[in-house]
């Protein structure tokens, strides 16, 4: 696809409210299937800096980090408290493959 977005899956390959593990250009990434619609977000939960977003539960259309349970908008990224969210990025759908643009950035913790 163009504009930089890259395929991750065919949408068949998701289940609903379980998330899917991607490194894009070294870029963890969470991918979510909630209620037909596609979220990506980064993989990284800033608290311990640990890879387990993806192992998340879903609770009102946020994904809750299963190591210290920090809650995240899957449409933002952003912790309820507005505080040390998580990259959301841009998903598009076409011909039941799964595109997201992901752009590399270095973290500053």
């Amino acid at each position: 696809m163009e504009n930089g977005y890259i395929k991750l899956c065919m949408l068949s390959d998701l289940k609903e409210k379980q998330g899917k593990r991607f490194i894009v250009d070294e870029v963890e990434v969470a991918l979510f299937l909630i209620d037909g619609e596609v979220f990506a977000v980064s993989n990284i939960c800033p608290h311990q800096h640990t890879a387990l977003i993806y192992d998340g539960f879903i609770e009102g259309g946020c994904v809750v980090c299963p190591a210290h349970g920090w809650m995240f908008d899957l449409r933002t990224g952003k912790r309820q408290t507005g505080s040390r969210g998580i990259e959301a990025y841009p998903v598009k759908i076409k011909n039941e493959e799964v595109f997201i643009l992901v752009k590399k950035k270095d973290l500053n913790w």
